[in-house]
């Protein structure tokens, strides 16, 4: 059983991760801004008010956590994603025995068969753009300034993630989409949360980024 802090946890994303944990047996306390607009949440989640960009909720939830999931999203412009990753890890370097972080991050960073990020696509939507360089930010700060931590970035496919069944199964890819034998790049939000916890409970990316497909 892991101690788990699930940032954003009333979200699409971060309500199934909070499930998945909890169905497996994990503690789970969910850190979200305004815990009273906040939905159904399991029984037994530590329900809390939190904010990922807040050095003083990261100081003050680390030090019961064993892992700390990012699963935040909002229409507040690029600086969201970066803002947290970078306070995550500048936070957790001075926090004795720091939990880990798991970052759900953006699809779109993930790379085309030519070698570029999705996000730089001449047709890519102009209206998640800003999210999708805000996620790119935030694996870049990983990447290049996280030393003293340990990180794991999360990128669904970069077009077909929708909420659906939970089946149970996927398979991994590191900087590439997985695709099936049609070439086609899918997953549900209720597999994603899957593949979060079996990171959570056997890690596999310590340190990297990894995707998730069928």
């Amino acid at each position: 059983m892991s101690n788990v802090v699930v940032f954003g946890a009333g979200g699409t994303a971060g309500s199934r991760i909070t499930a998945e944990a909890v169905a497996r047996g994990h503690r789970v306390t969910a850190a979200v801004r305004r815990p009273e607009a906040t939905g159904y949440l399991p029984s037994g989640v530590d329900l809390v008010t939190g904010d990922v960009t807040s050095a003083h909720s990261v100081r003050e939830l680390a030090p019961a956590a064993d892992v700390m999931v990012v699963a935040v999203g909002g229409d507040e412009g690029r600086a969201l994603w970066r803002d947290a990753a970078e306070n995550l890890v500048t936070v957790l370097r001075d926090v004795p025995n720091p939990p880990r972080i798991i970052h759900v991050g953006g699809g779109a960073t993930l790379l085309t068969p030519g070698g570029t990020p999705y996000l730089e696509e001449p047709d890519f939507p102009e209206e998640y753009r800003d999210s999708a360089l805000g996620q790119a930010d935030a694996l870049a700060w990983y990447r290049s300034a996280a030393d003293g931590v340990r990180w794991t970035y999360v990128s669904p496919p970069p077009l077909e993630f929708h909420p659906g069944e939970r089946t149970g199964r996927y398979r991994t890819g590191l900087d590439e989409p997985v695709t099936d034998e049609r070439g086609r790049a899918a997953l549900s939000y209720e597999d994603l949360a899957v593949a979060v916890v079996d990171e959570i409970e056997n890690p596999r990316f310590e340190n990297m980024r990894f995707t998730a497909g069928y």
